[in-house]
């Protein structure tokens, strides 16, 4: 709940901050929004490499940094497409989503390159962490370059901004200074509500017996990344498509360099087995939604509904897995 109605102020807060800056639909969804509910999955690795230490430490942080672009491109997809079925249902929609095409692509495009290099090149080339590492970051600051510079729309009239109706009585617009703090504050709230949900689900993993890396993979992301989930069905469920979208591309996009980068420099980066098959369909997972770009000129529903399916069968190839640990 915390985390659930505190996205709702950060989509209300963001948006005020992206018309008061006279930012694009792209540059405010694929950067401000996604790099800021980023936050709570990119401080967990840090934290569990750089801090603690220790094998188990690092083999929950290497898990925690690919599962959230796994989470991203299955179960955030999912939920979208889930959303506008509730919405097309209601009758308050067609069935469809309309994003800004070129502004996609461009996300799912960096983040198959970048993410792919991540995961397949230090296999072939096994001492090329460090050029790698580097190459991401450097892809990541050309991503916002080429994003600030790209052609979008102006982002859409929004509601009043809500700290404003709850503490200002006055007919002036919202100042920025305000809409910062309701960013902030939301932003707060998210991630604390994330680690809560976090600590919580990391008790339930020692009581059942569940090795680190498959619970930071399947389980921990799903908590770390409610935040774009919340974000992105409260403005799909708004018919804020490209806002919607470019807060999980964008993230994906963050999620495969600089948290991937803290791996390849800090830690073995040994991708194998489960790890390895969850950044495959990650990966695929992004490939279809580009074919469904390329050839139809537009992405369907139906596309990021799949999402769900690759999730599905991830975690059904973990629960059968004999060697799966269950209980004591």
């Amino acid at each position: 709940m915390m985390i659930l109605l505190s996205a709702e102020f950060f989509t209300n807060g963001v948006e005020f901050l992206g018309r008061r800056l006279s930012l694009s639909q792209a540059v405010v969804g694929s950067i401000l929004a996604a790099v800021g509910t980023a936050l709570p999955e990119t401080i967990l690795p840090f934290v569990a490499i750089m801090v603690h230490g220790g094998d188990a430490a690092k083999n929950i942080g290497v898990g925690a940094i690919l599962g959230a672009p796994f989470m991203l491109s299955t179960l955030a997809f999912f939920l979208v497409g889930v959303s506008v079925v509730g919405s097309f249902l209601a009758k308050k929609r067609k069935f469809e989503l309309i994003v800004e095409i070129h502004s996609m692509k461009r996300d799912l495009v960096f983040f198959v390159l970048m993410y792919a290099s991540a995961i397949f090149f230090p296999i072939l080339v096994p001492i090329s962490h460090i050029f790698i590492a580097i190459s991401l970051v450097t892809g990541y600051i050309i991503y916002a370059y080429v994003t600030f510079r790209g052609e979008s729309a102006d982002i859409m009239h929004a509601e009043e901004l809500y700290f404003k109706r709850f503490f200002v009585r006055s007919h002036q617009p919202a100042g920025l200074l305000l809409i910062i703090f309701q960013v902030l504050s939301a932003l707060a709230i998210m991630v604390s509500g994330a680690h809560i949900f976090v600590g919580n689900l990391e008790k339930l993993s020692v009581a059942w017996g569940i090795n680190p890396m498959l619970f930071a993979l399947l389980i921990a992301p799903v908590a770390t990344e409610l935040p774009e989930k919340f974000n992105s069905v409260t403005w799909t469920l708004k018919g804020r498509d490209t806002l919607a979208m470019g807060n999980i591309t964008g993230a994906m996009v963050f999620q495969s360099t600089f948290p991937v980068s803290i791996g390849l420099l800090f830690t073995d980066w040994n991708i194998s087995g489960f790890a390895l098959f969850s950044a495959i369909l990650a990966l695929i997972s992004a490939v279809i939604a580009i074919v469904d770009i390329q050839i139809r000129g537009r992405l369907s529903p139906v596309t990021v509904l799949l999402g769900g399916l690759f999730y599905i069968i991830y975690a059904a190839s973990i629960f059968l897995n004999p060697k799966f640990p269950i209980g004591k």
